[in-house]
């Protein structure tokens, strides 16, 4: 049975997508996308076409990551690299404040301004759509609203793009975050390379529908719709991985002494590599600098981990001195602590923290492990 869509969707050419560059130039956006970075796809500053990873690919293990050609002209034929969009949104330096003292030896204190910058992010995938609506979620709440964060999304514009294959390290599937894109998108595409190379586009908001009037693209034929939806379908079984996702609240805080955090403490480098990568963590430090001459000091917000040491620094000491204890504690408040802040799992089984721990640690394999041995 033919599947009609349920809004309207658009054919741009592949020919053509120069042209969608060129109106996200004139609405003055920066226009932020995958190219090819120190032999990896990250996300960086697109000027042309020619600058996206076309014929590209990357494989994935735990561990390892590598790219190589492909026997088509894919404009979007890889998985997620090292990069999240958070790196435009929270970004991993933000100076909060800072204050000068005048020659009445007054101090005033001036915040920082809000961000004006317009980004439009191409290429964002269903995960990471949800991650940047779990980071919404923590960063916009009306009482501890973060104004920087909330500046930024108003003036993103989000382009985003259906997977048609998923990656060794992908479990969205499992995560309940797999395409096909239904919300939280201006604009979406899913690359068809045959018959013809084409994107069926949809517009999400108001945004995304002025850029398909502007292009003044057709409509797809039931045809090209078709044969998105299939390409798109066939991603959610090839990312499950062998965990079940329910109950895993309790099932982790029963299980804190259970023998699969020392194993996985032996290999555990606590560099901290997963929480960097993954698109859904956020925690972060302050830091005052002073000038030399002591009459001005700024405050600055960056990144921090929940492996490094200072982290659980309080009065007399270091609380989580182990690398067990600190693997145990990410994981636990990502599959469980998460849900009692926040009502949701905090993980969107992008796979980057497979990929990117130096010794191919998998978070899906030690949470299976717990599921069929127990200690409870």
């Amino acid at each position: 049975m033919e599947r009609q869509p349920p809004s309207p969707s658009y054919i741009l050419d592949a020919e053509r997508f120069p042209d969608l560059f060129q109106v996200v130039s004139r609405q003055e956006y920066t226009l932020i996308g995958p190219t090819i970075q120190n032999q990896t796809i990250c996300y960086g500053k697109l000027e042309t076409v020619n600058e996206l990873p076309i014929g590209w690919t990357d494989h994935q293990q735990g561990g390892k990551y590598e790219l190589s050609r492909r026997d088509d002209d894919a404009y979007f034929g890889y998985q997620v690299g090292p990069q999240s969009w958070k790196e435009w949104l929270f970004p991993p330096r933000q100076r909060l404040w800072k204050s000068r003292r005048d020659k009445e030896h007054q101090l005033k204190f001036e915040a920082a301004p809000l961000p004006e910058q317009r980004y439009a992010f191409l290429g964002v995938r269903s995960c990471e759509l949800h991650a940047i609506a779990m980071q919404d979620h923590i960063f916009q709440e009306e009482e501890f609203c973060n104004p920087y964060y909330a500046r930024r999304r108003q003036n993103t514009l989000i382009l985003a793009v259906n997977c048609t294959q998923a990656g060794n390290n992908c479990f969205c599937g499992t995560m309940g975050t797999s395409p096909p894109i239904t919300q939280n998108y201006d604009w979406v595409m899913t690359e068809i390379l045959a018959p013809t190379h084409c994107f069926l586009v949809e517009a999400g908001s108001e945004a995304g529908e002025a850029i398909v009037q502007e292009l003044q693209l057709p409509e797809a034929s039931v045809t090209q719709n078709q044969t998105a939806h299939e390409a798109v379908a066939s991603v959610k079984d090839q990312a499950i991985r062998p965990f079940e996702t329910k109950d895993l609240r309790n099932l982790l805080y029963d299980n804190l002494e259970h023998s699969q955090w020392d194993e996985v403490a032996q290999r555990c480098l606590s560099c901290a590599n997963c929480t960097l990568v993954c698109p859904t963590c956020f925690c972060s430090t302050v830091e005052d600098v002073s000038d030399i001459s002591n009459t001005s000091t700024q405050r600055w917000q960056r990144w921090d981990s929940c492996f490094s040491l200072d982290f659980s620094y309080i009065h007399g000491g270091t609380v989580r001195t182990s690398v067990k204890s600190r693997y145990r504690q990410w994981l636990t408040h990502k599959f469980a602590g998460w849900q009692d802040q926040f009502g949701s799992l905090g993980c969107v089984g992008c796979g980057r923290c497979i990929t990117w721990c130096p010794v191919g640690i998998d978070i899906t394999e030690i949470l299976a492990a717990l599921q069929d041995s127990p200690t409870n």
